[in-house]
């Protein structure tokens, strides 16, 4: 069943300095029940501000919006639910703990304001708090906290109210990188405990793969690709949703003759085959972890620089006029100045583009 389903979804700002901007433009989605579905994407391409827009802290400019079946936000209606009233939980990259109440007090804090019977807030919060590993700790104020421990209070303070859908603003950006991993099992122990659905914001994508059943990816107010986080990384539609899944080579090739040639290298091929339909000039995707680097068959390059990295080793190797990164096991040992060689398995073509995009990125930032 699907538990959210955003039609057209539009979202307009003015501001003084850049006018008009659509943050968010003819947006359709459905989240089905128990997924957990992250929006990845840079800042500035609205990924926020249509989580706000679903948890009903922002109306919409145009679209609908329907939770369980239920509509809560029409704009050609005016019908507009407000947040209090949709039965969501939310956690935010600031923790937004209360520093003058102590645990118990934070997390009770909502099902008070639902004026819920004492004996079911005491209930309902030691289960949630013992879920999120902080019973023992309910007297206990949050500047005595860790931040790890300081985000638990916030989960804990979401899940009291037993909301259906969980929404997840970057909860994980002001964490550690150890501490970053461990919540995210965490969040995905909760959920399988509590059963809700969770629309998971981030611009983390190692978070976003870890996390989703499915994900999409947002480029300037617009979704670019939808689908499990295999289907993103090995089959990118675009040359932004490779560079946004892992980390990325963009080598300029000339195609001449059916065979392709690094920019700036007239003489030997890469050797294989150019694409379908290609133009003459073309951009080839790869990922320094799928490149074969090797001493013996390939094309002929030349190692630039050597780095040595906890899990592998990587090389900076001059191709043609320009550089490319490439990442092997330690045993596979080259130096700077050696040759080696080069081959491209699964190669990706993207065309070539203009640059144009980058710089609208850059002004929506400021918006």
């Amino acid at each position: 069943m699907d538990q959210i389903v955003l039609n057209h979804v539009t979202k307009r700002f003015t501001t003084k300095t850049l006018g008009t901007v659509t943050a968010v433009g003819d947006f359709n989605l459905n989240v089905k029940e128990g997924e957990c579905f992250s929006f990845l994407g840079p800042s500035g391409c609205g990924k926020t501000t249509t989580l706000r827009m679903i948890a009903g802290f922002e109306d919409l400019s145009e679209g609908e919006i329907y939770l369980d079946g239920k509509p809560v936000s029409i704009r050609a209606k005016n019908l507009y639910v407000p947040p209090e009233d949709r039965g969501l939980g939310m956690v935010f990259q600031a923790f937004a703990v209360w520093p003058h109440m102590n645990i118990f007090d934070n997390v009770a804090f909502p099902l008070k304001v639902q004026k819920r019977p004492k004996a079911e807030i005491q209930q309902r919060v030691a289960k949630a708090l013992k879920h999120c590993s902080l019973d023992g700790m309910e007297k206990v104020f949050p500047s005595d906290l860790s931040g790890g421990q300081q985000q638990r209070i916030a989960l804990a303070r979401a899940i009291v109210t037993n909301p259906k859908v969980m929404l997840l603003d970057e909860p994980l950006s002001n964490l550690d990188p150890k501490l970053r991993e461990t919540m995210r099992f965490e969040i995905k122990k909760l959920q399988k405990e509590f059963n809700f659905t969770i629309i998971f914001v981030t611009h983390d994508q190692s978070e976003a793969m870890a996390l989703s059943d499915r994900m999409l990816v947002m480029d300037m107010g617009k979704i670019v690709q939808i689908g499990t986080p295999t289907e993103l990384y090995n089959h990118p539609s675009s040359r932004f949703v490779h560079s946004f899944l892992g980390q990325s080579n963009f080598t300029t090739v000339d195609i001449r003759d059916g065979k392709v040639y690094p920019a700036g290298s007239k003489d030997a091929p890469l050797g294989m085959p150019a694409p379908a339909g290609a133009d003459a000039q073309m951009l080839l995707a790869t990922r320094p972890n799928t490149i074969d680097m090797n001493h013996d068959e390939g094309f002929r390059a030349t190692v630039v620089k050597r780095v040595f990295l906890t899990d592998f080793m990587e090389y900076i190797v001059a191709v043609g006029d320009q550089t490319l990164r490439v990442q092997t096991p330690h045993r596979n040992m080259f130096r700077a100045g050696d040759a080696c060689f080069l081959r491209f398995p699964n190669p990706i073509w993207y065309p070539v583009d203009s640059g144009e995009a980058d710089a609208e990125r850059e002004r929506r930032t400021l918006v």
